[in-house]
């Protein structure tokens, strides 16, 4: 299913994470019980006497100065509470005594005790009395077993003799299914807290929840991938001039793909389409694994290739940069290469001799200059080195060679050397230029615009034997190339895609007529 991606699959379960964890803690929160437990903390241990071994000085006025005993006074205010998330029963108190707990004042005397609350809780008060435990011995303060609901407190102001401020205070007893610990004294100078600590783990789980999700949105690749893409292995064959663009689609393809493999393996438009007829008649399971690009169509004599028209390819004449020579009429060019202009001057060039570097027998380069250019074939073959003839009654030396690259390096190199290329192979290469034929420069934007009638250029054919599966990754990949990326790359290499309004013209074909047996 296409909603069941990598992508998709990670932003729903980290929703889903998200959700449930959020649940789970409030569920937590509200429903799991958990352990009793009561809090205390000292909030105020001041001196009121004059005796200054605190360390602080006091300044004392009225009853704090006149009553005896008093000059080494001090004020503790302690705060009891509720810590838990439960209530806390009279008999959840352990001590064997009445009273629940015990309040230790470490090297000082009790002198009297006052019971504070706040307001709503009256009712603790009634268990503040001696029969309840209520009492205090030299520095031990007996608290009764007051019942606390969750959050409720009460306070103890207890005056003291006999020690120095800070000196230890501790509160000893038990809780069933609990305990009694210390809890943080908040000061007037302490900022509280915004939220409780579940809520801000929760806050912390949605955050990153939502960043991942953030992630995955801005950094995964939101281009879809090529319709119907298949596994599997395919070899593509045939022309050199349109090898580079095979291999950058190849490369998206499988990039695309996964699980899909293409050898692209060039070597000629005629030798790759018979090499595909060839493999079609041996294969017992119809069509094989294999296209044929062709610079031009096919023979005639292979009528079970099926063609797919893909692009018009612009091609174009080079001549080495010792020949100034910059546009021929296409009645030089025939008279050139029937052998009968022998050397540049006689077209207002250097005194130099031609030679004619050419593709071999199977090229479809070759085959689309002597149909659109020269009218028929060119003349034998008369040199391997494309400098010296081999055969001395030849009327000038012609070399064929098997790539365009080769054609190219070749026509730099020797001067006085002309031959053939696809125009973008040709472009910018170093040490020749190219040749307009008959004021007509070789260029695919000047056809688009349909402002040229260069004629050295032809459709781009991509054979097939009978038609593929509709599931095989031939006619996958074959759909790749005729649509979006695949025609930016054509575009990139400098042809033109049949599958344009434009191409759709130049190529001679309608919609429903792009693929059909030739």
């Amino acid at each position: 299913m296409s909603w069941l991606s990598a992508e998709n699959v990670v932003a729903v379960g980290t929703a889903v994470i998200g959700v449930v964890a959020s649940a789970v803690m409030v569920w937590y929160e509200r429903r799991v019980p958990r352990r009793k437990t009561v809090g205390y903390r000292v909030q105020m241990d001041n001196p009121i006497g004059d005796d200054v071994r605190s360390g602080r000085a006091n300044v004392r006025l009225g009853l704090f100065d006149e009553a005896p005993g008093m000059s080494d006074a001090t004020l503790v205010l302690l705060r009891i509470e509720n810590d838990g998330s439960q209530s806390i029963a009279g008999d959840d108190y352990t001590s064997h005594e009445r009273h629940g707990l015990t309040a230790v004042f470490t090297d000082r005397t009790i002198r009297g005790v006052s019971v504070t609350q706040p307001p709503g809780t009256d009712h603790l008060m009634d268990h503040f009395t001696p029969a309840a435990g209520l009492g205090y011995d030299d520095g031990t303060l007996r608290i009764p077993r007051v019942p606390l609901n969750r959050g409720e407190h009460f306070k103890l102001l207890v005056l003291l003799s006999g020690g120095d401020v800070g000196c230890p205070i501790r509160i000893v007893g038990g809780i069933r299914d609990g305990e009694v610990r210390p809890n943080r004294s908040t000061t007037p100078d302490d900022q509280p807290p915004l939220f409780s600590r579940a809520a801000r783990l929760i806050t912390v789980l949605l955050t990153v929840c939502v960043v991942t999700l953030a992630l995955i949105v801005v950094l995964r690749d939101d281009t879809p991938p090529p319709i119907g893409c298949e596994r599997g292995t395919l070899t593509v064959t045939g022309s050199t001039a349109f090898e580079p663009v095979m291999r950058e689609l190849a490369e998206k393809y499988q990039h695309d793909c996964l699980g899909s493999a293409i050898t692209v393996d060039a070597h000629g438009s005629t030798a790759g389409v018979r090499e595909l007829d060839t493999a079609g008649k041996a294969s017992k399971k119809g069509s094989p694994a294999l296209v044929a690009l062709s610079d031009g169509p096919k023979p005639g004599d292979l009528p079970r290739l099926r063609e797919n028209r893909i692009a018009v390819s612009v091609f174009t004449l080079v001549v080495n940069n010792a020949v100034p020579v910059k546009n021929l009429s296409l009645t030089d060019v025939r008279r050139l290469y029937r052998g009968e202009i022998r050397n540049w001057k006689q077209l207002g060039g250097p005194d130099r001799p031609v030679l004619l570097v050419s593709r071999d027998a199977n090229s479809g380069t070759r085959q689309v200059f002597q149909r659109r250019v020269l009218g028929r074939g060119e003349i034998a073959n008369s040199s391997l080195d494309c400098v010296h003839k081999d055969d001395a009654t030849a009327p000038l030396v012609r070399c064929e060679l098997d790539s365009t690259d080769q054609v190219l390096n070749t026509v730099a190199r020797l001067p006085g050397a002309i031959g053939y290329s696809e125009l973008n192979d040709a472009t910018g290469h170093k040490g020749l230029h190219r040749i307009s034929l008959d004021g007509h420069t070789a260029s695919v934007e000047d056809l688009e615009r349909g402002t040229s009638d260069y004629p050295y250029r032809e459709i781009e054919y991509a054979y097939t034997y009978g038609q593929p599966p509709a599931d095989s990754l031939a006619s996958s990949f074959l759909s790749y190339i005729s649509r979006g990326s695949g025609q930016d790359v054509i575009r990139t290499h400098g042809h033109l895609p049949c599958g344009t309004p434009v191409g759709l013209r130049i190529c001679g074909a309608g919609p429903g007529a792009r693929s059909g047996a030739r």
